[in-house]
């Protein structure tokens, strides 16, 4: 029977060829939790009266949203995270002292492997794709589930196959590549669909890259993104301790897609999704021909917080001054990118333009804290959603770019083509 990646992973892991739309029980390697959704999973699980966790070390629970501690509410919620981690001597328990957004800091520490099947109660648990696994997110009480039994219950998704072709041209990167294939298909159509990315484009496209890509799978309303495992991905892995072995798998020639994109690369400009909805993708001319102020530029997030952001940003912005009425915010995905920014002199530049550089966290992506927006204020962010009030008021205005557009558009105060500075 031909299958898909998406059908092999979860053949591999049930013991027995499936195929798309079944309902079958499977084993999970990875199941991930934040400081934000975490305690209700926690709350489930000794609810249940269970006293020990299914898989301990396939648990991993990443601090990220509001650490450290914005205000009172979201210390005494850390602090569930934190009593439940020292209870059960989790191993694999990431507070401030390593610090990191979790679709950014897990990949680096070699707790996502090809193959996996992964769950975790965010929504964007769909980048670790890139990596060559099933990655999805489920709600909270979902995870408590698999923290019990080790599994879960899952519909193996029918597969649409985007097929990218060319190499990408200047200042296209795989920000600019996912907010087209959502700007073609909306945001609900991939709903409850595997989202395949293919095709010769993707040999150009580092891993950076390919997270970007494979984390807004979920604004087409996809179940997961996926790319198959390459030599790219393998350099990538050669230095981590991986957790489990690595097994490869690939669509056969034959398998089945209920739709399949073509994407001409080397035909697009950057895309710049306008407020309020990832869908509302159009070419970066289009935005500079509108003259768009900004209050606020947002570099960061788990779709593109990533030391290759940060390097096209420092790029741009070195010998160069932020706008007077603009802010720009800059924050890696961990403490390794930060530490290695440091060490490349990006600090340094983003600091001297007039930056702030802050610690590795979600907070301004969701409008949790450090970033968010006041009345009528517009900000153009590397983040994945632009909803209205996702980053504050709901009067602001959110639109969404790649790392180059953002940077260049902080020095102007306006949204720029960075060709243009």
């Amino acid at each position: 029977m031909p299958q898909t990646i998406t059908e092999k992973i979860f053949s591999d892991h049930v013991g027995r060829a499936v195929k798309a739309g079944e309902i079958i029980r499977s084993n999970i390697d990875m199941v991930i939790g934040n400081d934000i959704t975490t305690p209700i999973s926690i709350k489930a699980f000794e609810d249940s009266g269970k006293e020990n966790l299914a898989n301990p070390d396939g648990f991993a629970i990443v601090m990220d949203h509001f650490i450290p501690a914005k205000d009172i509410a979201s210390a005494n919620q850390a602090k569930i995270s934190r009593d439940f981690a020292y209870k059960h001597n989790l191993k694999h328990f990431f507070d401030e002292k390593d610090m990191g957004i979790e679709h950014a800091l897990l990949p680096e520490k070699g707790l996502v492997v090809p193959g996996d099947v992964i769950i975790g109660a965010d929504s964007h648990t769909c980048t670790h794709g890139a990596l060559g696994a099933f990655s999805t997110g489920m709600g909270s009480t979902d995870i408590s589930f698999a923290l019990i039994t080790g599994g879960n219950w899952f519909k193996v998704p029918e597969a649409i196959k985007v097929v990218f072709s060319g190499k990408p041209g200047e200042l296209i990167y795989g920000k600019d590549l996912i907010l087209e294939v959502i700007r073609q298909l909306g945001v609900d159509g991939a709903l409850y669909k595997t989202l395949e990315f293919t095709g010769d484009t993707i040999a150009h496209l580092g891993m950076d890259d390919r997270f970007s890509l494979c984390n807004m799978a979920i604004e087409a309303g996809a179940k997961n993104g996926i790319i198959a495992v390459d030599d790219i991905t393998r350099e990538f892995l050669k230095d981590k301790n991986l957790a489990r072995e690595a097994k490869e798998f690939y669509s056969d020639a034959d398998a089945t897609y209920v739709k399949t994109i073509h994407i001409d690369v080397t035909k697009l400009e950057p895309v710049i999704a306008y407020p309020s909805l990832p869908s509302n993708g159009k070419p970066l001319s289009t935005a500079v021909s509108d003259d768009i102020a900004v209050d606020q530029v947002f570099i960061g997030s788990c779709t593109n917080g990533r030391l290759e952001d940060l390097r096209i940003a420092g790029k741009i912005l070195k010998d160069k001054k932020v706008a007077r009425k603009t802010r720009l915010i800059i924050t890696p995905a961990t403490q390794k990118i930060s530490l290695q920014a440091q060490k490349e002199g990006l600090v340094e530049i983003f600091i001297e333009a007039g930056a702030v550089f802050s610690n590795p966290t979600c907070g301004a992506c969701l409008g949790g804290y450090m970033g968010i927006l006041g009345k009528d204020e517009v900000c153009i962010s590397t983040t994945n959603r632009n909803f209205v009030g996702r980053m504050g008021d709901r009067s602001s205005k959110i639109y969404l770019a790649n790392s180059a557009v953002a940077a260049a558009s902080a020095v102007t105060g306006k949204i720029t083509d960075p060709r243009d500075l």
